[in-house]
């Protein structure tokens, strides 16, 4: 993650990476399962954070600190809908 003036970049792979280093195989879970599970939460994390990083470049830079939290309460809902 990076700032510049305020912009807040996120690095997808290593958001992705973190996300799924908290994701832990469950105890009746088979690996086919899990590692279907781990790709599409990788891969979500991934989108999302790009969503994110585009919204931050186009639209955060005018935007006050509520604003901020209002829209990405919403990308998130969207994205998990």
């Amino acid at each position: 993650m990076t700032l510049d003036k305020q912009q807040v970049h996120i690095e997808p792979a290593d958001f992705a990476l973190a996300i799924l280093a908290g994701n832990q195989q469950q105890t009746n879970e088979d690996n086919k399962r899990y590692i279907k599970r781990q790709l599409s939460l990788y891969l979500e994390a991934i989108l999302l954070v790009q969503d994110f990083n585009q919204l931050e470049k186009t639209q955060f830079e005018m935007s006050r600190e509520t604003q901020r939290t209002q829209i990405l309460e919403k990308l998130i809902e969207r994205r998990y809908q």
